[in-house]
């Protein structure tokens, strides 16, 4: 509010000034309100980041919840003809492979056009239907108009009708045009067995294909054939040159012949589950220095007013004190039916001063050698009894919307409501205040200055009394 530059004119009196004294001392009733709206807006503020923060966590804790982790295994290969890529349930081994033979798609081509947009077919014909059909039974009909018998036509009706088949155009030279057809599959049982044009000769003269036939318009420019190999001296063939179940938990993948046998080796990887683990480490972390920077405690002057800006939002907070206490006692699995019952027996150790975690490397990488299995009972347990799904319930349990979190910044919502309508209550008092003083102080200026203008009124009277009788 202003200062009321007029009031007081009448009387003389600063009741202007005073006014905006009394203002003053009235508004002051307002900040420790508003310090506790900051303060809790803080606070709210920090539980949204507590919530991003365990969010985070989890999804690393997640990463390393996996039994294949600690079964995996890696695959070599002598010969640059094959590779391999291998599952969690893989037994590692020795096998020898002999590749004789690739998958392939089959290929139609059609003769040599002079022009690939020029129409084709039959112009006396309205619409003409072109069918295509695989060994294995599928068949795709596609209609076509007069404007779509040329080879770009063709090529962009077959393409959109999905028909198993992908239509290109080849140029031979200039002038020179053909249609290929490729199967989109490889293998024999993937190849066309027909291409019947219906309602128009011409067209079927020139795109028509059967495989039974001794001739065709269009020729197979490659033979479609199946994959063929020998696994230790096992005859195996495949459609497909990536092959998933000849060997359990391999799949094979061919890109070339074999110069006679080579051997595909299988071997333990322990390096997946010990990244795993470091990166669960630098989460955990992580997420302590969120929780220290939360709860952070400076100490300072008591005379000072720095103290509430220094802390953390959450210092002293009880839920997020929950959280760290029961997160701590996690890290050992009393349940683990292995040798392993604490983090610490594989060299993931707790710094008794920051409670951090720390990581030897080369402990866990013995033990993961010496006992990979031991190591995933202690952290993944059967799913519900090692750390890593104990920490991923509890989280779960703290992030849900009925959870502990959720509950606290309800709490904290709801407080500041409380504080807005408190405000706006005492604001909307103090101006109530604030205006009836103004009226009475406007009342008062008027009656002095009335008060003040008889005085002079009755001094003059008497000195114009006194002036006559002298």
């Amino acid at each position: 509010m202003a200062s009321i530059s007029n009031l007081g004119v009448g009387s003389g009196l600063p009741l202007s000034t005073m006014l905006d004294s009394l203002q003053t001392a009235e508004k002051a009733a307002l900040k420790p309100i508003s310090t506790q709206q900051s303060a809790y807006t803080a606070k709210l503020s920090a539980y949204s980041t507590l919530k991003s923060s365990l969010t985070t966590f989890q999804t690393a804790n997640s990463k390393l919840n996996s039994a294949d982790l600690f079964t995996a295994t890696t695959a070599s290969s002598s010969s640059s003809a094959f590779s391999a890529t291998t599952s969690g349930s893989t037994v590692a081994g020795k096998y020898s492979i002999n590749v004789t033979q690739l998958a392939q798609a089959q290929v139609l081509t059609s003769a040599v056009q002079s022009s690939n947009t020029a129409a084709l077919g039959d112009s006396s014909v309205a619409s003409r239907s072109i069918a295509i059909t695989l060994k294995d039974g599928t068949s795709k009909s596609v209609t076509l108009s007069n404007d779509q018998t040329s080879l770009t036509g063709m090529r962009d009706a077959i393409n959109g009708a999905n028909a198993g088949v992908t239509a290109t155009i080849i140029k031979v030279s200039d002038g020179s045009f053909r249609l290929s057809m490729s199967a989109n599959k490889t293998g024999s049982d993937n190849a066309v067995a027909s291409v019947a044009v219906t309602g128009d000769s011409t067209l079927q003269g020139i795109v028509g294909f059967d495989a039974s036939a001794s001739s065709n318009p269009m020729t197979q420019s490659v033979a479609a054939q199946n994959a063929k190999l020998t696994v230790n001296n096992i005859a195996i063939e495949n459609s497909s040159n990536q092959i998933s179940d000849a060997l359990e938990g391999i799949t094979l993948n061919l890109t070339a012949q074999t110069v006679g046998d080579q051997t595909l080796t299988i071997t333990k990887d322990t390096s997946k589950a010990s990244s795993a683990i470091s990166s669960w480490v630098d989460a955990y972390n992580t997420l302590l220095d969120q929780f220290n920077t939360l709860t952070k405690y400076t100490k300072v002057d008591t005379n000072t007013d720095s103290q509430d800006s220094s802390n953390g939002a959450l210092l002293g907070d009880s839920t997020l004190r929950t959280i760290q206490t029961q997160l701590k006692s996690l890290l050992t699995n009393a349940q683990s039916s292995s040798e392993y019952k604490s983090l610490g027996q594989i060299g993931v150790t707790t710094d008794p001063t920051t409670g951090s975690l720390k990581l030897d490397s080369a402990k866990l990488s013995a033990a993961l050698n010496k006992d990979a299995a031991g190591v995933k009972e202690m952290i993944v347990g059967d799913g519900k009894t090692g750390i890593t799904a104990k920490m991923d319930a509890k989280m779960t349990e703290w992030l849900s919307s009925k959870g502990i979190v959720q509950a606290a910044t309800d709490g904290v919502s709801k407080t500041l409501n409380n504080l807005t309508a408190l405000y706006n209550t005492t604001s909307d008092r103090i101006d109530a205040d604030i205006a009836r003083y103004k009226t009475q102080f406007t009342q008062l200026d008027m009656a002095i200055s009335k008060l003040n203008s008889t005085s002079t009124y009755l001094t003059q009277q008497f000195d114009t009394s006194d002036s006559s009788k002298k």
